[in-house]
């Protein structure tokens, strides 16, 4: 009601001109009475973004006019709050049509201030295989923006990790476009449950394939394949969410520099796909049209390109020509209206005219922080283990922990924590906590996470040997707000010529080896990596994706047996960088061939010479410290699709949680498919001793293909429906014919 009044009084006028002020109707055309009021500057504002970096700062950045979003990620949350609140006031006593702006926020891993809860990557959300627990978690992650008042997060990445070179993987949420399109709908949910906010799902389109791995770079493919791989999560999740905004890509797709394309940001991301929000540019994607993609003369030509291809707010420098173009004529404002019109529709429809304040509440809580540490016990992946784990107190009586990742906290590339990430606990921490007093704990780095200095080796050698047990943490890092990003191993911009363990990382684990005692290695990475002998001679072998701000403590409880694991890898490792890319589902023509899948050193054959052309470990796998065993399967073709149900018993003493998988194979198609896709998946707790009935729904429309026309169909014949605890290990086959 004070905003209200404010408004009506800033703007002097009363009666029916004061329409777009009326809440009773509808965002579309109370956007409509607002744009008829604009003037051409006005408008062109509205498709800028400002950086705001004080409230003392506000006057001078704005003028005394409105613009569309606005963003500060380098302050903490406290401050953000005072800094979006100032804004938001001035915009409504300071400014003519008192239009409030959109403020944005990078959200992968939590918000992105100094003082949000840190929660596990994009990458171990994917690996929970939990949706309503991711859904849960970003529900969570909302409560902090809406108590900083923020509108719009800039996430999910819907990229499919295909080439693991690339250093953002660990911001996807795996290999899989059913997975991804399942974790996005659900992380969407969770942000938008209230209606205040709007995910901006990024990057339209394909951009997580570069060529080389090498961000940015070039991504090749057809129409068949941008509609069956890279599209796929994007429709799912603009059908099941309806996000207001969507995030263009720097990359350009067979050829076609996409941020400049009216086919892609238009025909097809608003006709084809439904999308009605509108779309916010990658920074600095449209000026790249004119400086990297060279498709135009000058910037003022892309942010021309841009706009009449469909992208709304300009993130860069070059948004400023837009009036000066349409006032010598060689732009036509209708471009602008369109654009300006999807852009208030969003501020309307958010509830920014009403009510654009920070609302009461933590930004953080304990609630936050449990959810955190949930998803990281969830998320983190056993891939191999002799026995070892969980560690047994009545024989191991000492442990040397060692290794870079190790005394130290590590975060992917989007979260905000000072250079030492005090703000989480470090596995070493972490054990430190839950050991009993009885059992000593050492420590030695042996060496950093990227250079070719071994000169800590030895020393960490000597003090591994007189433990009983080693636990060696190794992996990557990531930049992140605060920390210098020169040694950075993965993260954006950061992409990897070779997936083997950085530095000397890899000798550090042979020589620990050689000492005789039990390794257990724990990878602490953005990223698969090829990790062969790790897999032939450490004991155990526990994988977390960038697990948060309690990331130590759970891979302690993990270690420990207080947690059992329970994740699965939404992306496979690879044997070498040369068996790259090695993502399950491939082509039929594109493994195995004519009974030959690889050869040995000792014995080569082909398909690689000298080694399997398969993964090390693939995507779905995981272990458990419970045994399960499944039986009772059942399949049928149904009205509403085919359904699937199986039973599993936990035949342990240990109660444990199980992801049950289903995969389809079309297996006569008119265009190539994968030899197996999955289609459907669950995850349930089974205690000690208990039998439980696992039941999915597989729709008709996942069967579905894109025939050599573009056109989609479903095609008559036999599918496969496999099940089973990951893509490898199928249990139970059934054939239905459609």
């Amino acid at each position: 009601m004070l905003y209200l009044a404010v408004c009506i009084l800033t703007c002097n006028c009363t009666g029916p001109s004061s329409d777009y002020h009326d809440p009773s109707l509808p965002s579309e055309k109370r956007a409509e009475i607002l744009l008829g009021k604009m003037t051409l500057h006005e408008k062109c504002l509205q498709l800028q973004n400002r950086y705001i970096g004080s409230v003392s700062d506000i006057a001078q950045v704005f003028k005394g006019e409105s613009v569309g979003t606005v963003h500060n990620m380098s302050g903490d949350a406290h401050m953000c709050r005072d800094l979006m609140d100032s804004v938001q006031r001035y915009m409504l006593t300071a400014t003519r049509l008192a239009i409030p702006v959109l403020p944005c926020v990078e959200g992968i891993q939590g918000i992105l201030q100094d003082g949000c809860t840190l929660y596990p990557c994009a990458l171990a959300l994917g690996s929970t295989f939990n949706p309503d627990l991711v859904r849960e978690a970003t529900s969570q992650m909302a409560a902090e923006a809406r108590a900083m008042g923020l509108h719009q997060i800039l996430s999910p990445v819907l990229d499919i990790a295909r080439d693991l070179r690339w250093g953002r993987v660990e911001e996807t949420f795996g290999e899989d476009p059913f997975l991804i399109g399942k974790m996005g709908t659900a992380f969407i949910e969770g942000y938008q449950g209230e209606g205040d906010m709007t995910c901006t799902p990024k990057h339209f389109v394909a951009h997580g394939s570069p060529t080389g791995g090498l961000n940015c770079a070039s991504v090749p493919g057809g129409q068949r394949e941008l509609r069956s791989l890279y599209l796929y999560p994007f429709r799912k999740v603009i059908s099941e969410t309806s996000p207001l905004s969507v995030m263009s890509c720097y990359s350009s797709y067979d050829g076609v520099a996409v941020t400049g394309s009216r086919y892609y940001m238009t025909d097809i991301l608003r006709g084809e796909l439904g999308f009605d929000g509108y779309v916010y540019s990658d920074w600095g994607s449209v000026e790249r049209l004119y400086n990297f993609h060279h498709s135009v003369l000058s910037p003022a030509d892309a942010a021309a390109k841009a706009l009449m291809a469909g992208v709304d707010i300009n993130i860069d420098s070059t948004s400023q020509t837009i009036e000066e173009q349409v006032l010598d004529g060689t732009l036509d404002e209708k471009y602008v209206d369109e654009a300006v019109l999807r852009i208030l529709t969003v501020k309307f429809k958010l509830g920014l005219f009403d009510d654009p304040f920070s609302k009461e509440g933590p930004v953080r809580d304990g609630r936050s922080v449990a959810l955190s540490e949930k998803v990281a016990q969830e998320s983190a992946v056993l891939l191999e283990n002799n026995g070892i784990l969980p560690l047994d107190f009545s024989t191991v009586r000492s442990i040397c922990v060692v290794g870079p990742n190790a005394s130290q906290t590590v975060y992917g590339d989007y979260s905000w924590t000072t250079s030492d990430t005090r703000e989480g606990i470090s596995l070493l921490q972490g054990l430190s906590q839950v050991l009993p007093p009885s059992v000593a704990l050492s420590y030695e780095k042996g060496c950093d996470h990227w250079s070719q200095d071994a000169s800590g080796i030895d020393a960490a050698v000597r003090k591994a040997s007189q433990s009983d047990v080693i636990i060696a943490a190794v992996g990557t890092r990531s930049t992140y707000l605060a920390r210098n990003p020169v040694y950075s191993t993965s993260g954006e911009g950061f992409d990897l010529s070779s997936l083997d363990l950085p530095g000397r990382q890899q000798e550090l684990l042979e020589r620990l080896a050689i000492t005789g005692k039990p390794l257990v290695v724990v990878l602490i990475s953005g990223k698969p990596l090829a990790i062969p002998w790790v897999k032939e001679n450490a004991d155990a072998l526990l994988v977390q994706w960038y697990g948060g701000e309690m990331q130590g403590k759970v891979l302690a409880q993990i270690l420990t047996g207080e947690v059992n694991p329970s994740g699965r890898l939404n992306v496979s490792f690879p044997r070498s960088t040369g068996a790259t890319p090695c993502y399950y589902n491939y082509l039929p023509t594109d493994k195995d061939y004519m009974g030959n899948t690889g050869g040995t050193l000792d014995e080569p054959n082909d398909r690689y010479i000298f080694e399997s052309c398969y993964s090390l470990w693939p995507f779905g796998y995981g272990k458990s410290y419970s045994t399960f065993e499944w039986s009772d399967f059942e399949c049928s073709a149904m009205d509403d699709g085919i359904h699937v149900s199986m039973s599993v018993s936990n035949r342990s003493d240990r109660d444990g949680k199980e992801t049950v998988q289903v995969y389809v194979h079309d297996k006569v198609s008119s265009v190539a498919l994968p030899c197996k896709q999955l289609k459907a998946f669950q995850k349930k707790e089974v205690r000690a001793g208990e039998t439980k009935r696992f039941g999915m729904v597989i729709p008709y429309s996942e069967l579905t293909l894109f025939d050599e026309e573009g056109k989609e169909v479903l095609e008559k014949g036999e599918f496969e429906i496999m099940a089973g605890p990951s893509s490898e290990e199928i249990l139970f086959t059934g054939t239905l014919t459609l």
